[in-house]
Formats: C-alpha cells, sequence, structure tokens
C-alpha cells in the first residue's frame, strides 16, 4: 500500500495563525477547511471553479485581496498566505458569539438576497473584495452598475437571486461613500 505524501502547512485564517499542520500534497483548499479547521461556510459547488460558491478572500501584503477558488486549488498554494472565509466577516464576542454583522452581510439581510443560500459565502466574499478595492478608489456613479456586475457576474445562483445580490451590494457601496458623483 503506497503511504500518502503529506507537507506542513502554516497560514492565517480569519486573522489567527494555523500550523504548521501536515497536510496530503493533493488536498485541496476546501476540504482543508472543512476537515481539518472545521470551517464549513465556503461551499462545494460545482467542483470546478466555475460557480464559484468556494471563493475565500486572499489578502495580499500591500493591502489589495482577490477572490480565489478553494475547490480547484491545492491547499498548499496557501502556505505562508492569509485568507479570509465568510465565517471570518462578522464582528464576534470573546467566546464567539456574532455581536455584528459587518456592512455588506447587513445588506445582504436587509434585501434578503438570498434564496437557498448555498451561493451567499461567495457572493459576500465577492462584494467584500469589491468593497475594498473601492475604498481605495471609489467609482463614478455611471459606472456603479458595470462595477458590480464585473465583480459578481461571475458567481452561479441556480435560484437565480441575482437582482437582490446586486441591489445588496450597490446599496452597501453607496451607503459606504464609495460612489464618485459627476
Amino acid at each position: 500500500m503506497a503511504e500518502l505524501s503529506t507537507r506542513p502547512l502554516r497560514l492565517t485564517i480569519n486573522g489567527q495563525a494555523v500550523g504548521p499542520v501536515e497536510v496530503p500534497d493533493d488536498l485541496m483548499m476546501i476540504d482543508f477547511l472543512h476537515e481539518y479547521q472545521g470551517l464549513t461556510g465556503s461551499r462545494l459547488g460545482c467542483g470546478q471553479g466555475i460557480c464559484r460558491a468556494c471563493v475565500v478572500i486572499l489578502d495580499h501584503d500591500d493591502g489589495t485581496s482577490e477572490e480565489m477558488r478553494i475547490c480547484i486549488t491545492g491547499a498548499h498554494f496557501f502556505h505562508g498566505k492569509r485568507i479570509r472565509t465568510i465565517e471570518g466577516h462578522a464582528e464576534r464576542s470573546d467566546n464567539g458569539d456574532i455581536v455584528a454583522l459587518n456592512p455588506i452581510q447587513r445588506k445582504f439581510v436587509d434585501h434578503f438576497a438570498f434564496q437557498c443560500s448555498y451561493c451567499a459565502p461567495g457572493f459576500v466574499n465577492a462584494a467584500t473584495v469589491l468593497v475594498e478595492r473601492l475604498e481605495r478608489e471609489p467609482v463614478a456613479r455611471a459606472d456603479l452598475e458595470t462595477t458590480i456586475d464585473q465583480a459578481l457576474g461571475h458567481h452561479i445562483c441556480r435560484c437565480t437571486g441575482y437582482v437582490r445580490y446586486y441591489q445588496a451590494a450597490k446599496a452597501a457601496i453607496e451607503e459606504l461613500g464609495l460612489v464618485k458623483e459627476g
């Protein structure tokens, strides 16, 4: 019987250092989060990186961030990196209870932007990356709809909840003052 090849993995998840943990070389990140960390909010949808229900946020040293599809990205790609999962967005008390949603989560709830909510973690992460980008460089009002479509348009919602996701993202962006007039 062949022995499973493993390597140590160390990364930061939602601000917490993790590892080193011995992880199989071919383990996908979604499986690491689910099976090793108990973080099951990122969803396995298509398993091919198309639907984007699985995305997490990868934080870069320069302060930028991007979505990463973790159903097709090996866990070891993230060695030494920082990621945020859907579980890391809300403000929590010392004992782990949610005490406040972040502005994007709040708007998604206010607009009832989900139906089954299977794809919601991916949409929340995508909207978070968009908001963080707009905090550095606000968008012109004339470009707002296109900007939201470019950020969220690759995500698939099988319940056809796109309109409410887009409305919630737009409301969060406007409330946060990330739109330039003119």
